[in-house]
């Protein structure tokens, strides 16, 4: 049997980053965080096959698998996930891959019982056990050495300059370097996703919550990077795929995030139709010209030896204090899966030309069910030949106790 006929089988954990700062594999999120995995659990499934399965915390509904239907998404198999592991059947059934959304000590706890059926490829594969590299590489100080070979090797006069390389903070003192350096900072975890781990400085003298907040980041993680708040201008991400030491580019993602840097989704088919040409010009060229030098630096890293599958590099196009664009070519780098890869594959779902919004949901006191008839109301979903033209869709299930949801606006 080929190891393309065989399952893969999908786990949505997006808490990986949290769970790699922690290091046990017994870690656990917070019960929010619990829940937002358990609601948004069955999102694997537009990167899975007919043959795959996705674990999930509670079983799709028919009404869901047929909205998918509608729109020729191919429906893999669903197994909950407590049932997948206590399962002897299932736990005997050949595999080809185990894919997380990212890997992490705890990731590897919980998929064990599953490795003895996977296929002799994924049992060599350097993501087969947890290894202290894996943690290295996940950090953004790793992402650092990262952008620091890239600016050598491309030298070009876009690129953000020496002066405005990150530092990496261990006490108070650097803090308050950085700040009379740059005056703003953004404040960084070492290891966090979605824009969670950020703290804005803006204003000084700093409040003792601030400071706070900054030095517990230090206390948890050993440090944190601080950088120059910039005047952003757009969020861009690169999207590769490493295997066997090789790294192959699958497409930009075009995201937004709020002032505080927090994730709010992702633009689809390309950038918004009203971006200035000048910005649309700038993106072109500068990913062109980035995007070798940024393979190859992965390539002669570390991560070409310890990684193997998806991951994106986060970049940020800002305008510099005489308003000329520039780029930071390596904010930092996911060593995961991400929302930009999913909207990749959302493409797919709708009319050829068509642009689109892709979202994930939390409103403390609504229900994503709630949300969701008020948006079908307002914006109904029109299908032609099976693909979206226009409308509201939800991409989870929608039930009166889900809190968190995925949908696509068109």
């Amino acid at each position: 049997m080929t190891e393309n006929l065989l399952h893969n089988i999908y786990l949505y954990n997006p808490t990986c980053d949290y769970a790699i700062a922690n290091g046990s594999p017994n870690w656990q999120p917070n019960r929010l965080l619990q829940k937002m995995e358990a609601d948004l659990s069955a999102l694997p499934l537009f990167f899975a096959g007919k043959n795959d399965f996705v674990l999930v915390e509670k079983m799709p509904d028919e009404e869901f698998i047929q909205s998918m239907q509608c729109i020729n998404v191919e429906i893999p198999g669903f197994i909950l996930k407590n049932d997948a592991i206590g399962n002897k059947q299932f736990l005997q059934l050949p595999k080809n891959m185990l894919i997380p959304w990212g890997w992490s000590p705890a990731a590897h706890q919980l998929l064990f019982p599953l490795k003895q059926s996977c296929s002799p490829g994924f049992r060599q594969s350097p993501v087969f056990q947890w290894k202290p590299e894996h943690r290295e590489i996940s950090s953004r100080k790793f992402a650092i050495g990262i952008l620091n070979n890239v600016r050598t090797a491309i030298n070009a006069g876009y690129l953000l300059p020496p002066d405005h390389m990150p530092k990496i903070c261990q006490n108070q003192t650097d803090f308050e370097n950085a700040i009379r350096q740059w005056e703003k900072i953004m404040v960084k975890a070492p290891w966090s996703s979605s824009g969670r781990g950020l703290q804005p400085i803006t204003k000084t003298p700093v409040h003792p919550k601030v400071w706070e907040k900054v030095m517990g980041i230090v206390k948890d993680q050993g440090y944190a990077i601080a950088e120059p708040y910039l005047n952003k201008v757009l969020d861009l991400a690169f999207l590769f795929e490493l295997k066997k030491g090789k790294v192959g580019f699958l497409g930009f993602s075009n995201f937004c995030t709020s002032k505080k840097g927090q994730y709010e989704g992702n633009y689809i088919n390309g950038l918004p139709l009203n971006t200035e040409n000048e910005i649309v010009e700038f993106v072109n060229t500068a990913g062109r010209e980035i995007r070798e030098p940024l393979m190859k630096t992965i390539e002669n890293s570390k991560m070409a030896i310890f990684y193997e599958g998806v991951f994106g590099v986060d970049t940020i196009i800002y305008a510099d204090e005489k308003g000329k664009l520039r780029i930071n070519p390596c904010l930092e780098i996911n060593v995961r899966h991400t929302m930009g890869m999913l909207s990749l594959q959302l493409e797919k779902l709708l009319k050829i030309g068509t642009k689109a919004m892709f979202r994930t949901f939390y409103q403390p006191g609504v229900s994503f069910y709630t949300f969701k008839q008020k948006m079908e109301k307002e914006y109904p979903l029109k299908i032609a030949k099976n693909k979206i033209a226009s409308g509201f869709l939800a991409l989870t299930c929608a039930t009166e106790d889900t809190l968190f949801g995925a949908y696509i606006l068109v």
